[in-house]
């Protein structure tokens, strides 16, 4: 029994990892994912006493895949990817949101396809990466504006390959959030128009942790979350210097910052509203046939963890339980 014991005692703890062990964060190659560049880029992750190890992937979609994968421990994502896998599993949940945006997602369109208002979407072809924050926006966006969305084609398309399908006149427009937004009108050049009125929804990027990872190693999380502070701190402070590194990490022109820049708005929180935006798009996913129908509202609340941002950052979370 003794050496049972001890050996099951060994099994566990190599389930467990070790505190001062190496965290994989999964970031999307976005401005959304600004805080972490920065923090990376400064050094303030290990300034803190943390080890992280970023791995770079497309979208936030990807992100949290990569994470709900066992590739990474936390994952920068968007409001309506947490939404989406929130019907099928509760092992990840939200420590802070990074940065919120009302003019992030766009509609670009092509002019020569005689697109001059949200209207002329009806019978035309929109691609957009569905089950992003930018789908959701898009169905919005067409209901705002008195348009039916059963009238719109939607393609699906990963951010990647919207620019390529606009100017290769694949579709009509794309619906798609920074910096895939900027490269499709930098593609089409003078026949792109973005439509007027994209200040649908509130966009939130999010900081996700796996619950294994919550469970084991908050302490961590902490000095993550402390790290994560400066960073936004010299965001504010020093935009030249951040911009710098947004440019360089993301291989980004640096007309990109005057497009842009004053449409992010980077501080570190845990939000009521963010409840209530994630509510609002299960309503959506459920009423669109987006996830199986019958499924219950999850409730939200349950996939919050504000004790790492609470001890970080006090006063940064206003959620009310």
């Amino acid at each position: 029994m003794g050496r049972f014991a001890v050996a099951l005692a060994l099994g566990l703890a190599a389930l467990v990892p070790a505190s001062g062990a190496e965290l994989v964060l999964a970031v999307a190659r976005s401005p959304h994912s600004l805080p972490i560049h920065v923090a990376e880029a400064q050094g303030y992750f290990a300034a803190e006493g943390v080890q992280v190890r970023t791995r770079d992937c497309v979208s936030g979609q990807r992100c949290i895949q990569e994470l709900l994968d066992g590739q990474a421990q936390l994952a920068t994502v968007a409001d309506l990817p947490i939404v989406f896998h929130s019907f099928e599993r509760a092992d990840y949940a939200v420590l802070a949101t990074l940065m919120t945006s009302v003019r992030d997602a766009k509609v670009v369109a092509r002019k020569s396809s005689g697109i001059g208002t949200a209207a002329h979407l009806a019978g035309k072809r929109v691609a957009t990466p569905k089950g992003s924050s930018a789908h959701f926006f898009l169905d919005a966006y067409l209901l705002i504006n008195g348009v039916d969305p059963a009238l719109v084609t939607v393609v699906s398309l990963p951010p990647e390959q919207l620019a390529d399908a606009l100017e290769r006149r694949q579709v009509d427009a794309v619906a798609v959030f920074e910096p895939w937004a900027w490269r499709a009108v930098q593609a089409v050049g003078a026949d792109a128009l973005v439509l007027p009125g994209s200040r649908t929804y509130t966009t939130t990027f999010n900081l996700v942790a796996d619950r294994h990872t919550i469970a084991a190693r908050d302490d961590e999380l902490v000095r993550v979350l402390r790290a994560v502070e400066r960073a936004e701190r010299l965001i504010r402070e020093q935009p030249g210097v951040a911009q710098s590194i947004m440019i360089s990490r993301l291989q980004l022109d640096r007309s990109f910052v005057g497009w842009a820049w004053k449409d992010f708005d980077y501080r570190l929180g845990l939000d009521q509203s963010l409840i209530s935006t994630l509510e609002n798009e299960a309503r959506w996913a459920l009423r669109e046939g987006h996830v199986k129908a019958g499924k219950p509202v999850p409730n939200y609340l349950d996939f919050l963890h504000p004790v790492p941002l609470r001890k970080a950052v006090p006063g940064a979370v206003t959620i009310v339980r």
